[in-house]
């Protein structure tokens, strides 16, 4: 009886590695997944608001990316500035949102409301 039990958790335990290495090897064919595997800052961001703009051609900017960085082209991380600039110079122009704050006494408020309260 003993036996039966260990002999049914490690055929347990291999199907969870199995399932797992299955699981991974599906979420490596995704070209977003590995492309997303290398953004770093704000890159999901631009990413995001580009799919939004320019659906059809920012599939292809994805697939290509992910081509490079299977073939060991792209081995760094890419910034959300870096994947903006790739972006535009393939003619994709969109702007992301941006602010600047400004921390004082331990309170965070935004550039704009600072210079209004200055003046």
């Amino acid at each position: 009886m003993e036996k039966d039990k260990e002999l049914e958790k490690l055929k347990r335990k291999k199907l969870n590695e199995i399932m797992n290495k299955i699981e991974k090897q599906h979420d490596d064919k995704n070209p977003k997944t590995i492309l997303k595997s290398k953004l770093i800052d704000r890159g999901e961001e631009v990413l995001d608001i580009a799919e939004k703009a320019y659906p059809n051609e920012t599939k292809a900017v994805i697939k290509k990316l992910s081509e490079l960085i299977k073939q060991g082209k792209i081995q760094n991380l890419i910034s959300g500035g870096e994947l903006l600039s790739i972006f535009r110079n393939l003619g994709l122009n969109f702007s992301v949102s941006t602010s600047i704050s400004v921390s004082k006494d331990g309170k965070i408020t935004s550039l704009s409301d600072k210079l209004k309260n200055e003046e």
